[in-house]
C-alpha cells in the first residue's frame, strides 16, 4: 500500500491525484477484506495472490470514486473507465483508453500500473485457466452495474432497473434491485483469484465457487453496504440507496435475512467452506458493528441478520468491535496531540540513554 500510495501522490493531475488517495484513505478496510481471502493459500502462493487482490480492490475502489464525478454522460463514461477491471484479470487484453469520456484524463500511468500488477501477478498463480470464464463474467457483471448504477444525465435509473430485472432469475426469489446488488460485489472475483493459489483447482471448482458468491453472498455484500451507507446517500444529491426500493425496515429486514440464511447455505456446500464460512461472517459482522447499524431503520436487520448467522459471526463481531473501539482510541489520542504507539516506539530507537524497557502497550490503528 506505501507503494500504491506514492504512485497515488506522483500523480500530476490534481484532482486524479486527490480522487486516487481519497479512494485509498475511505475504502482502506475493504482493501483490508480483500486481501483477507490470501490468509486461505498455501504460503508460496501468498506474494503474488496479495498483490492481485490488492491490485483489483484498488482498481475497485478508485474507478467507483471516479465514476461517482458529475459527468455529461455518466453511463458511457462508466462503462469505459470500469473496462479496466476487465483488463486487469486478461493477460493477453490490450489495454485501453479508460479515460475516453471522462474530464481529467492524465494519471501519470496510476491505472495502467494497477493492470499490469495485477496480470504479471495472475500469470505466476498455477490456475488461472480454471477461473477464466467465470472471473470474467463477474467482472463484466460488475462493469455493467458501476456503470448503469450512478443513473444517466436526467438521473434517471430505468436503464439500471431494465438491466437487472432481465438479469434476475425467476427461480431464484430475488427482486431485481438484489440482483443487481449481487453483480455489484467484488467479493466473487476476489475469491475466484485466492481459488487460483490451488493447482488441483478444476473449472467446476471455480463455478460452484462463483455460484455461491453470486448472488447470494454478493448480494448481501452489496446490501449491507447500503444499510449503513443510507444515511450518506440519502444526503447525496443525485444519489438513492438501494435499499429505498425496500417498502419498510421491516421488509428491509426480512429480505436481508432470507439472502443471509441462502448465502450461509450456499457457502456451506463449497470445498473448504469453513474458510469462506469465516469471510462471510467477517464481512458482515465489519458493517453490522459499525454504528450506523445501531439506528432504529437498521436495527431490525442487524439482529436478523446475526440471528442467521449464529455462531458464525459471534467471534468476528467481538474482534470488529474491539477493533473499532481501538480505532476511536487512536483517533482520541490524536486530537489530543497525544504520540501513536509507533511515534513512542520509533522516540525510543533514538534515544541514547540505557533505559530500553519497552514502551506500554497501546492499540495500534
Amino acid at each position: 500500500m506505501r507503494g500504491w500510495q506514492a504512485h497515488a501522490r506522483a500523480i500530476v493531475d490534481p484532482v486524479l491525484r486527490d480522487l486516487a488517495l481519497d479512494a485509498q484513505r475511505a475504502k482502506r478496510r475493504s482493501l483490508e477484506g480483500a486481501v483477507a481471502f490470501a490468509a486461505f493459500v498455501p504460503r508460496p502462493a501468498q506474494r503474488p495472490i496479495i498483490t492481485a487482490l490488492a491490485a483489483y480492490q484498488v482498481i475497485f475502489d478508485y474507478l467507483d470514486t471516479l465514476a461517482e464525478q458529475p459527468n455529461p454522460d455518466p453511463i458511457r463514461n462508466g462503462r469505459q473507465l470500469n473496462q479496466a477491471l476487465i483488463s486487469a484479470l486478461e493477460p493477453q487484453r490490450t489495454s485501453c483508453d479508460y479515460y475516453a469520456h471522462h474530464r481529467q484524463r492524465d494519471d501519470s500511468g496510476y491505472l495502467d500500473a494497477l493492470v499490469d500488477a495485477c496480470r504479471a501477478a495472475l500469470a505466476e498463480l498455477p490456475s488461472y485457466a480454471s477461473i477464466m470464464v467465470p472471473v470474467r463474467r463477474a467482472a463484466e457483471r460488475i462493469v455493467v452495474y458501476q456503470s448503469l448504477n450512478h443513473g444517466d444525465a436526467n438521473r434517471s435509473h430505468d436503464a439500471f432497473a431494465r438491466w437487472a430485472r432481465a438479469q434476475t432469475q425467476p427461480k431464484s426469489g430475488l427482486r431485481w434491485w438484489e440482483t443487481a446488488a449481487a453483480a455489484g460485489s467484488s467479493l466473487g472475483v476476489l475469491a475466484l483469484i485466492s481459488a487460483t493459489a490451488d493447482p488441483a483447482l478444476t473449472r467446476q471448482d471455480a463455478e460452484t465457487l462463483d455460484g455461491a458468491y453470486y448472488p447470494w453472498i454478493g448480494a448481501l455484500h452489496t446490501l449491507l453496504d447500503s444499510l449503513i451507507d443510507r444515511d450518506e446517500d440519502t444526503a447525496a444529491l443525485g444519489q438513492r440507496s438501494l435499499l429505498d426500493y425496500y417498502s419498510s425496515p421491516t421488509e428491509t429486514a426480512a429480505r436481508l435475512e432470507m439472502i443471509a440464511t441462502q448465502a450461509v447455505r450456499y457457502t456451506m456446500l463449497l470445498p473448504r467452506h469453513h474458510n469462506h464460512a469465516m469471510i462471510l461472517a467477517a464481512m458482515a459482522s465489519f458493517y453490522l458493528s459499525d454504528p450506523q447499524a445501531a439506528t432504529p431503520d437498521a436495527r431490525l436487520a442487524k439482529n436478523q441478520v446475526l440471528a442467521t448467522m449464529g455462531g458464525l459471526a459471534a467471534p468476528t463481531m467481538l474482534v470488529m468491535r474491539a477493533r473499532r473501539a481501538a480505532n476511536l482510541l487512536s483517533a482520541d489520542r490524536t486530537a489530543r496531540g497525544e504520540p501513536h504507539s509507533g511515534d513512542r516506539q520509533r522516540d525510543q530507537k533514538l534515544d541514547k540513554s540505557p533505559d530500553t524497557r519497552d514502551p506500554p502497550y497501546q492499540p495500534r490503528e
